[in-house]
């Protein structure tokens, strides 16, 4: 017969095991710093002249899939150079297709009859499908200055010379001094093979012609809820700075050349800890446009 008495288990199977406290979702310091040069920064930005005698304007061109947020950074860009929300091109939050329809260059008021001396392109967004969205044919003429301010994007009907809206003769003035692609943060590791391919396919048109590239992910606040409760908090957002190092490996863009930031949407008030990741983004590419502009002069 077998004793009477039995062994207890062990204590420790007896317990519930301890809870695993999940690694904190922020850096403890940001691993880019904004903030503290904002100031600086914004100086800099509103006092910017092109070195290059031969352009008035420094020429910034955005793309990147519909909805990315290229109007919004555009209407951000303004907000933050006049002090207060703004918003001279038209977005659509709802449509599941690109609301801009034609190549349209905005410039900014500094005061009375006089402009900041840099603009913006924005162009079609690009869609997955062949005959959708803005063809990369378009994207590439936009790029050399052959597509005239105004024209009506058609996405079965490619621009061609000899076309109205094309540009036969560019200026140095008319050509893109700077690539900007806008991703949304969400949307980074979906995008599809086609679109990838539209992407890199863009971006071998413009390292061909020597034109400085860059990108910014924007609506960190949808991706981030670190940051949608503080947006000084974008990067120091673990989640965020994975967003980076995976679009530097998915298109090759350095690091220094991403940036992140929350453009204006329903904001009714300019905001210091937003502007600062914006005019970070926006000083940058003016310093890689002057340096285009000035190895242009050598």
């Amino acid at each position: 017969m077998g004793s009477s008495e039995s062994k207890a288990p062990p204590v420790s199977a007896c317990q519930p095991p301890r809870p695993v406290t999940p690694p904190p979702p922020l850096l403890e310091q940001p691993w880019r710093k904004v903030t503290e040069k904002y100031k600086d920064n914004l100086e800099f930005v509103k006092s910017y002249q092109p070195e290059n005698e031969q352009v008035k304007y420094l020429r910034i061109l955005l793309y990147g899939p519909v909805g990315a947020g290229k109007s919004s950074f555009i209407n951000s860009v303004d907000s933050v150079l006049k002090g207060r929300p703004a918003g001279p091109a038209p977005t659509d939050a709802i449509s599941g297709s690109s609301f801009t329809k034609q190549y349209k260059t905005f410039k900014f008021p500094k005061s009375p009859g006089v402009k900041y001396s840099f603009v913006f392109n924005d162009i079609m967004g690009l869609e997955q499908d062949s005959d959708s969205g803005v063809s990369v044919n378009d994207l590439k003429l936009a790029l050399r200055g052959h597509v005239k301010d105004g024209y009506k994007f058609n996405s079965k009907n490619p621009l061609m010379e000899g076309d109205d809206g094309y540009n036969s003769l560019p200026t140095l003035e008319d050509k893109v001094h700077v690539l900007v692609g806008v991703v949304p943060a969400n949307a980074v590791s979906r995008l599809s093979a086609e679109m990838v391919k539209k992407i890199r396919e863009v971006r071998e048109a413009a390292s061909e012609l020597g034109i400085p590239q860059m990108a910014i992910i924007t609506k960190v606040d949808d991706a981030c809820p670190e940051v949608k409760k503080d947006t000084c908090d974008i990067y120091k957002s673990k989640y965020l700075k994975e967003k980076v190092e995976g679009f530097h490996q998915l298109l090759g863009l350095q690091m220094n050349c991403i940036f992140l930031l929350k453009n204006y949407n329903e904001e009714t008030e300019s905001n210091d800890e937003m502007n600062a990741a914006i005019v970070c983004a926006l000083k940058q590419m003016l310093h890689y446009g002057d340096d285009y502009l000035n190895d242009l002069e050598t």
